[in-house]
């Protein structure tokens, strides 16, 4: 105990009141005397551990044998004396276990409740509040309980139950309760001792049931926790359950629509009040932009979030887990009592110390049952010989002058048998069968004694084989458990591995920064100086200066940060794709570098230099490119009145600079002087490509995993857009960028890509046709359906081998519907071509079918291309080409003029 407690701790208890024992051997008189010299200091210590350790064994903390805490175990126990298949009121029951308990009827009502709420060893009726709203229960005497079957299974057994008295010494209680189930993992635990806390997180009856079978077996397990409230855990740093693991939980967030997200499940502990408390003042200060929260929360929960105008729904997500109550961490502490101190163990270990606790229960249970067996053998044998043998007839027996000489001939009588009995026979054994009556003698049946001893030696027997297979026994009894019991505890906490969420790249940009350069301040309150970007009030911003300096500082109001700044901008940690392209002179007579670096992580308020640090070096150019872009650039050279041919112009291509740390020296440029540097053209990214997401919230792409996935993009690819009305056209993947409402297909462009469209077409009685063609590069808006607007879109689709249904209607409807395999019946053309027509007939609908072929790798094999003759003459279309036996099925045959044909090709 001294290593845990020390007198600089805070003291806390848990929540209940602190009273003296009334057996304790207290005396003011002993301790107050005034002839006795007392030490403070020693006072202190002596009465201070006595506390701890009274609080810490008799009140906050768990026993690992029952997984119960003392006032647990009390109310559990006056719940059994009161059980009579019916509910008790709530009052009622406090009343009763503060018999046991001297601790006030609020601690015993609230331990209660609480254990009613975990619906698992009590069984409820009434208003017991809401663990989702956090309500309180109703008054005491108006809610009932009674024991679960649960509890009745596996909680009780007088038989193997040690008692000790109350703290009246009126009653008997229970020091731990004979239980053969892992109570501490299921129900859970949490309590506040003096210097030390006990958090044992709740676990699933059916997760624990299978790892107990494990373990039995002798197979490696793992549990984790379950929670009431639902939601989603990381158990990557769980550290099983032991001091110092932690633990993420997140809320269940599903998208409405657009504009709306609703919270399905909240994480353990909270409740929908905290949470919507966090979530408005997360508002508040900007880091999450919504309109309103409204919570709807019944039997379920249900928070909706309405999202302010131009909001992505996706970044809203991650803000919510980032700035608000919708992701916690909780760190789990496993403390128990075990052998009257408080031992730190892993869930693991509680498992299996509960397991072998169970099998051991099991044992004795077994044990008194074979001895109650072998006692009633015994006694059934003793009678049978007694009456068959007609002891109670007998001359010396009726002539005996008293009780004693009648004990000693029975006892004479019975000396043949005493070696077939299991034990010796007492003189209570043999005034037991003095007892029997009359009427009992004469209706005695050898045949049904025989069966009853049978019975009870063939039980004996499967108790003797239990008792050589508990480990069987073991594994048969958590089967009933989870067999009987796991359906009703079904899990409710998904495991998942979370991503980390870095709060800058979720928080809105609720600020503008600003900088002036003249006095050289920077921050959000210059509103009438240079305006730099937009940012939030947690970001960093990344600073450099004409002499090679650079710095991060936090945002602010307004910080002086000093002159010559030559760039400004918004710092992101591990930031590999922005690039700075530098040209710098060593000195003020020294060799121009040029390098190429990127900063991924600083310390804040900390000075470094992108120079070889010489004293009076200066940068003669830079540029911060964000998708790593390397520009060419064109040198004025000072002449050099030396040289009769002069040659001042150079040029340097960033791309041929190797990209390298930010301490790294850079590149010899040039040892001459440098008049000036200008941009002689825009570069290219050398980084490769870049992954692009497009998030159909805002209808904008970024480079942050918001939206649907379009794919990595080099500087030469583009992505192409095709509008509900048939409009399509290509752009680039900038992230400034804006679309439209009304997008049909958008992702990365491929030119060689075959597109199918079935249309109505308005000019041709609006009669189904279907084209194959490919989407032109162009950036101004083109339209494949054609100019007239009464055409309308059936179907649009990339499908290599794409099949459609056609199904009739009208006048036509009884007629079969009809497949067409779309890349045989027509050839691809340009996105401006009518294409060809389906039918003439009056159509209901048209539907895609699954693909019956996909496509193959190219192959030199033209053998695979080669006709058998012979099948062919078999043919009954053969001398027809394909297009006539399609116009045959689809009765075009006497309708198709030859303008049609013309016209379509």
């Amino acid at each position: 105990m001294d290593d845990e407690i020390k007198d600089n701790e805070i003291i806390e208890n848990d929540n209940e009141e602190l009273q003296t024992d009334s057996h304790s051997d207290y005396k003011p008189a002993d301790r107050f005397d005034a002839s006795a010299v007392h030490h403070l200091s020693g006072m202190y210590k002596n009465w201070f551990l006595d506390y701890a350790s009274y609080v810490i064994l008799e009140r906050a903390v768990p026993h690992i044998e029952d997984g119960l805490k003392p006032v647990q175990r009390r109310i559990l126990h006056s719940m059994k004396r009161m059980d009579d298949g019916r509910y008790n009121k709530v009052a009622n029951i406090v009343g009763h276990t503060m018999q046991f308990h001297p601790h006030g009827d609020a601690s015993i009502g609230d331990a209660l409740v609480q254990m009613g709420q975990k619906d698992l060893l009590v069984d409820t009726q009434g208003n017991w509040g809401n663990i989702l709203t956090g309500d309180r229960a109703a008054a005491p005497r108006y809610i009932e309980a009674r024991l679960s079957k649960f509890a009745l299974d596996v909680v009780f057994n007088p038989k193997t139950t040690e008692w000790q008295l109350s703290y009246d010494g009126r009653n008997k209680e229970p020091i731990t309760l004979p239980v053969k189930f892992p109570l501490l993992l299921a129900q859970g635990a949490e309590g506040i001792a003096v210097g030390l806390t006990s958090k044992i997180l709740p676990h699933n009856l059916n997760d624990i049931c299978d790892a107990a079978i494990s373990y039995l077996k002798g197979e490696d397990f793992c549990i984790y926790p379950d929670f009431p409230t639902g939601g989603s855990i990381d158990v990557s740093k769980y550290n099983d359950g032991q001091r110092g693991g932690t633990l993420k939980v997140r809320a269940k967030i599903e998208k409405l629509d657009n504009k709306t997200l609703v919270i399905k499940e909240i994480p353990f502990s909270k409740t929908t009040t905290t949470l919507i408390d966090s979530i408005l003042k997360a508002i508040d200060k900007g880091k999450i932009k919504a309109r309103k929260v409204d919570d709807n929360t019944a039997a379920e929960v249900e928070i909706q979030v309405h999202l302010a105008p131009g909001v992505s729904s996706d970044k809203t997500i991650d803000a919510l887990y980032a700035f608000s109550d919708c992701e916690i961490n909780i760190s789990p502490n496993c403390c128990v009592i075990e052998d009257n101190k408080p031992c730190f163990l892993t869930v693991s270990d509680v498992l299996r110390h509960s397991v072998d606790s169970t099998m051991g229960l099991l044992r004795k249970e077994l044990l008194i049952r074979m001895k109650e067996l072998n006692e009633q053998l015994f006694f059934a044998s003793l009678e049978k010989i007694f009456i068959e043998e007609r002891i109670y007839k007998d001359k010396k027996f009726e002539e005996a002058k008293n009780m004693d000489a009648a004990v000693a001939h029975i006892d004479s009588r019975l000396e043949p048998f005493k070696p077939t009995f299991i034990r010796e026979i007492t003189r209570d054994d043999i005034l037991r069968l003095m007892e029997i009556k009359m009427q009992r003698i004469l209706k005695f049946n050898k045949d049904k004694a025989d069966e009853l001893i049978a019975k009870i030696l063939a039980e004996i027997k499967d108790i003797k084989h239990d008792l050589d297979h508990m480990t069987e026994v073991t594994i048969s009894w958590f089967q009933f458990i989870k067999d009987k019991y796991g359906k009703d505890h079904p899990r409710l906490t998904e495991i998942k591995n979370f991503d980390t969420i870095e709060a800058t790249k979720v928080v809105e940009a609720n600020e503008k920064l600003y900088i002036n350069r003249a006095e050289g301040f920077v921050g959000t309150g210059l509103k009438k100086d240079e305006y730099i970007c937009n940012c939030s009030d947690i970001d960093d911003i990344i600073i450099f200066y004409r002499d090679g300096k650079y710095k991060i500082i936090r945002v602010a109001d307004k910080i002086f940060v000093g002159k010559n700044v030559i760039h400004v901008q918004v710092f992101k940690k591990n930031d590999r794709r922005t690039i700075y392209n530098v040209v710098y002179r060593d000195g003020k007579q020294g060799y121009y570098f040029i390098k190429r670096f990127n900063v991924t992580s600083m310390t804040r308020d900390k000075e470094y230099d992108l120079t070889q640090g010489t004293p009076g070096s200066k940068v003669m150019y830079f540029t911060a490119n964000p998708n790593g872009e390397a520009e060419v650039i064109k040198i004025t050279l000072d002449p050099d009145p030396k040289k009769k041919k002069q040659n001042i112009f150079l040029e340097k291509d960033f791309s041929e600079i190797i990209i390298k740390g930010r301490a790294s020296k850079g590149n010899l440029l040039t040892k001459r002087n440098i008049h000036r540097i200008g941009l002689k053209s825009h570069g290219h990214s050398t980084l490769g490509g870049r992954k692009v997401w497009f998030d159909p919230d805002v209808n904008r792409i970024n480079y942050e995993d918001h939206g649907r996935f379009l794919g990595e993009f080099n500087d030469e690819d583009s992505i192409l857009v095709v509008l509900d009305n048939g409009d399509f056209y290509i752009t680039n993947f900038d992230a400034n960028n804006h679309y439209e409402n009304n997008i049909k297909v958008i992702e990365k462009w491929d030119p060689d890509k075959v597109w199918s469209a079935v249309l109505f077409d308005a000019d041709n009685n609006n009669y189904p046709y279907i084209k194959r063609f490919c989407m032109e590069a162009i950036k101004k808006h083109q339209n494949y359906i054609g100019e007239n607007a009464e055409s309308k879109l059936l179907l649009l689709t990339d499908t290599v081998y794409p099949r459609i249904e056609v199904t009739f209607g009208g006048n036509d409807a009884a007629r079969q519907p009809m497949e067409i395999d779309v890349e045989q019946f027509v050839g691809i053309k340009g996105f401006k071509a009518k294409g060809k027509r389906i039918t003439t007939w009056e159509v209901d609908k048209i539907t895609e079918l699954e693909p019956i072929r996909l496509p193959e790798p190219e192959t030199d094999d033209d053998n695979s291309n080669e006709t058998n003759a012979s099948e062919e003459n078999l043919d009954p279309d053969a001398g027809k080409s394909q297009q006539q036996v399609i116009d045959e099925i689809t009765g075009q045959l006497s309708l198709f003029s030859e303008d049609d044909n013309v016209q379509e090709s």
